[in-house]
């Protein structure tokens, strides 16, 4: 594909073994695992989600292994990514939804660059209708139009979307016109002391009342205090993610703390 994201090989792709080897995170000199961190269903009092949070060997950031991830590499670290998040999550008995950031640029080909998932999933017995595939509003892109091509294909897959940090930077309104998600998670920068912040409650509040004529849910994340919670609560956010409710577990599924409203 000419105008593919990254300089590849696309028959050495297709070719089963050269799966094999993505699964197996083949080309990285590096490793990595996750932490799982709830998004909670305030209204039903239930864990709606786990989020998928890349971590080192012994729970190192996700920036120092973002850090190594430089050129081809963008390749198999994307697609062991998503095998990694499906084992683990198998491997603990994650019966929610699971969010799965993955990166735009990395998928050349949304039909073929699925197979290394689908595959995992298979061989780890994973529900793929529970896969949700998030991307950042900030991502840098080659181009808007790739990133629209592949969600459309992920959700006639029947894949669920979401957009993270929006609100972080500059928000590309069109990203949500574009690709429709299921999912807007508001960026914790907006999040943070919105209970006693005019100017943040404008624009959170701007923000749901278009999510809602476009039928998109909204996860308040970062949520760190119960004011935070209690304002977002008040002004309709059901679905909630943060320190408040849970730490990211490493390896783990942390059972989350869901504030009485």
């Amino acid at each position: 594909m000419s105008d593919s994201p990254i300089d590849i090989d696309e028959d050495e792709l297709f070719d089963e073994s050269h799966c094999a080897l993505c699964q197996n995170g083949a080309g990285l000199d590096f490793d990595f695992t996750f932490a799982f961190q709830p998004i909670v269903d305030a209204n039903r009092r239930e864990i709606r989600a786990y989020e998928a949070l890349v971590r080192g060997l012994n729970g190192e950031g996700a920036g120092t292994i973002l850090q190594q991830v430089t050129g081809r590499a963008i390749y198999q670290f994307d697609q062991a990514c998503r095998v990694k998040a499906v084992k683990l999550a198998s491997d603990l008995g994650l019966k929610q939804q699971l969010s799965i950031n993955f990166m735009p640029n990395a998928v050349y080909s949304p039909a073929t660059c699925i197979r290394t998932t689908l595959a995992a999933a298979r061989q780890y017995d994973f529900d793929t209708s529970k896969l949700v595939f998030e991307f950042t509003e900030s991502e840098t892109l080659s181009d808007t139009n790739h990133l629209v091509w592949i969600i459309d294909a992920y959700r006639e897959m029947g894949f669920t979307i979401a957009i993270d940090d929006y609100g972080a930077g500059y928000s590309r309104i069109n990203l949500l016109t574009d690709t429709c998600p299921q999912y807007l998670k508001l960026d914790m920068s907006l999040i943070r002391d919105c209970d006693r912040q005019p100017a943040k409650q404008a624009l959170i509040e701007g923000t749901l009342l278009s999510m809602g004529r476009l039928g998109i849910e909204t996860i308040a994340e970062g949520v760190e205090t119960e004011a935070e919670y209690a304002w977002c609560r008040a002004h309709g956010i059901n679905l909630f993610q943060g320190y408040l409710l849970a730490r990211p577990g490493f390896q783990a599924l942390p059972e989350p703390y869901i504030p009485v409203w």
